[in-house]
């Protein structure tokens, strides 16, 4: 127990984890080698109400805190990291969506959402830019009703994979910056998009790929928020899934120190078990307690976002303290496991696949800078 989870929310984790142990964690390395996200795990997940339970109950959802969605997220990222990109997608999408959309178009898009009959990207990203996300050069230009778009979309999760995407693209001049962008709802069955997919690293059950737009032709009812002000308006977003990711890389990381314990509680050498020597023990036991610290974070992340308050900075240490800490981590348990942990398997798999939080999703160098013009003020932290 914390302060942060009362029973329901324990017995809510509980059921997340009994279903991700028998249904997810028998297949997770599987799916790593074959690349492919199991959509019929996805309607389980569904059906069973894990999927973006914090959703508004007038879009079809339960309307629950979002410590609920972070503590079924960290269950599922516990069992396979790529499935739970399916919570954090929907999370993010969904309260998009949800805010921002036209409800005659995104609610049926919520319902296949929730159900897990639909997967989301977020297309942010460009090839002459990841960081800057306000330097964006995708064109979406005004015809008629409709937008027409134009341009590339880079290292978007789920890109070959998706049924529709939240697109930003600039709408304003180069020169507005931030405030000369848009975002629309795209399904990716338009004619014009085509997709391409990358050799990643880790994360390749869920992947990542390109996504090019040719003359895609969009009804102008699929403008998320107000024209020249998506970037601004939906961004906010992101506090919740930085705490999210926070969650999810620490989960893997928890699942990895769980397993080296026990590991070195068992194994002998110079007629000791492992943990006996300080040379072991001493490095998990200081890496243990930096992640109940960081668990913590972001458990109080989301209890400040459910309370209505600010949790910016808080959002952003969570994303980037814990993808840095979830690898050294993994990292450590790889090493205590010797040569069976550098061979392909569970531990080898979990450092490829939280490596990445540390690139996507907002870097730590841009992290520190929200968390500086948090504290210190805007102004005096120019970018």
């Amino acid at each position: 127990m914390n302060p942060y989870l009362d029973e329901d929310l324990v017995a809510l984790g509980d059921q997340a984890r009994r279903f991700a142990a028998d249904r997810l964690a028998p297949g997770f390395q599987d799916r790593d080698r074959t690349r492919i996200l199991d959509r019929g795990l996805m309607k389980e997940m569904g059906a069973m109400g894990f999927i973006a339970p914090e959703l508004p109950e007038q879009f079809g959802g339960l309307g629950m805190a979002t410590l609920a969605a972070g503590v079924i997220h960290e269950e599922i990222a516990r069992a396979d990291l790529s499935m739970s990109y399916v919570n954090l997608l929907a999370s993010l999408n969904g309260q998009i969506l949800s805010q921002h959309g036209k409800p005659e178009i995104v609610t049926p898009w919520l319902t296949r959402l929730m159900a897990g009959e639909a997967l989301f990207a977020i297309a942010l990203t460009e090839p002459r830019g990841g960081s800057d996300a306000a330097n964006l050069r995708l064109r979406i230009e005004r015809d008629g009703d409709d937008y027409i778009v134009n341009g590339e979309k880079t290292s978007i999760s789920a890109a070959d994979q998706a049924d529709a995407a939240v697109v930003f693209g600039r709408t304003g001049t180069v020169e507005s910056g931030a405030h000369g962008v848009t975002a629309l709802l795209i399904p990716l069955e338009l004619p014009g998009v085509t997709r391409s997919r990358f050799d990643c690293h880790g994360q390749r059950a869920i992947g990542r790929g390109s996504l090019f737009f040719e003359n895609v032709r969009v009804p102008g009812s699929h403008r998320l928020g107000d024209e020249n002000k998506g970037f601004v308006q939906v961004m906010q977003g992101f506090d919740f899934s930085r705490a999210l990711i926070g969650l999810q890389v620490l989960a893997v990381a928890r699942a990895a120190l769980d397993e080296t314990w026990q590991y070195v509680a068992q194994r002998q050498a110079f007629g000791k078990t492992l943990s006996a020597f300080q040379g072991v023990s001493h490095p998990l036991a200081d890496l243990d307690t930096q992640v109940e610290a960081a668990r913590l974070l972001c458990l109080q992340a989301l209890w400040l976002k459910d309370k209505g308050l600010p949790h910016s900075a808080e959002a952003a240490m969570c994303k980037w303290w814990a993808p840095k800490l979830a690898y050294d981590v993994i990292h450590q348990c790889l090493l205590m496991h010797g040569h069976g942990g550098y061979d392909r398997g569970a531990m080898e798999q979990r450092l490829r696949d939280v490596l990445g939080f540390q690139i996507g999703d907002g870097t730590a160098q841009i992290m520190k800078t929200i968390i500086a013009r948090a504290r210190a003020g805007r102004s005096a932290v120019p970018a």
